[in-house]
């Protein structure tokens, strides 16, 4: 008796967590050149599908999943979802990035890079808090303790918020931090003083480095699924 195989396939990236993207993305830049590893560690990552099951699939069964993965997977076009629920609680983006307090500022730019990798589930857990109240389509949520961050829980967020979150946040960084340096050109400072802000400016550096960062497009210059 043949035994059905039930196979999952997004068909967008709010089905792919952010494990599920980052484990991907690792496998990825090993075998990305290898049209048939490529394939394969697709099927894995985001279908559950084991390399010793792939060669009995259907060829046009596994057309047609490579077809699905290849409609979303190319998807650059992301908007910030300034409310998310996880585990059934609400989280709501950092209402006014400007007056971000301090700490949670040091607490994103001590990373070398601004980017989704190891690290962007400690930047998530910054950017979204619990909620503490809505009214009038306005929300409150609670300041930023670093000693109550559980960033794990980021893991298990789709990948549509996290890009949506990161191309805002970059975004609107880099239009804060242009308007500094504008602002400073017209201000006569000690060479000292302008001399430590330069060393200081982290973020700076990291919003340099924004064409590193990793986006859903780079997958797909990786291999031809």
């Amino acid at each position: 008796m043949k035994k059905e195989l039930e196979i999952k396939v997004p068909t967008n990236w709010s089905a792919v967590t952010l494990t599920q993207y980052l484990n991907l993305k690792r496998d990825l830049d090993v075998y990305g050149d290898d049209e048939v590893a490529y394939t394969a560690t697709l099927l894995y990552h985001l279908c559950g599908v084991t390399t010793d099951l792939i060669p009995k699939l259907p060829t046009d069964t596994l057309n047609s999943i490579k077809q699905d993965l290849r409609g979303f997977m190319g998807d650059n076009d992301y908007e910030l979802k300034r409310i998310i629920k996880i585990n059934g609680k609400e989280y709501g983006f950092e209402p006014n990035l400007s007056t971000m307090s301090y700490g949670a500022y040091l607490d994103i730019t001590k990373w070398e890079t601004i980017t989704i990798d190891k690290n962007w589930n400690k930047i998530m857990s910054v950017l979204y808090r619990p909620i503490k109240s809505k009214a009038l389509g306005m929300y409150e949520i609670e300041e930023y303790d670093s000693k109550k961050s559980v960033f794990e829980i980021f893991n298990s967020v789709g990948m549509d918020v996290h890009f949506g979150a990161m191309f805002f946040f970059l975004h609107t960084l880099t239009e804060l931090v242009n308007d500094i340096l504008n602002s400073l050109k017209e201000v006569e400072l000690p060479p000292s003083q302008r001399q430590t802000l330069v060393k200081n400016g982290q973020l700076i550096k990291q919003l340099y480095n924004y064409q590193e960062m990793i986006s859903p497009s780079s997958l797909l210059s990786l291999g031809n699924p």
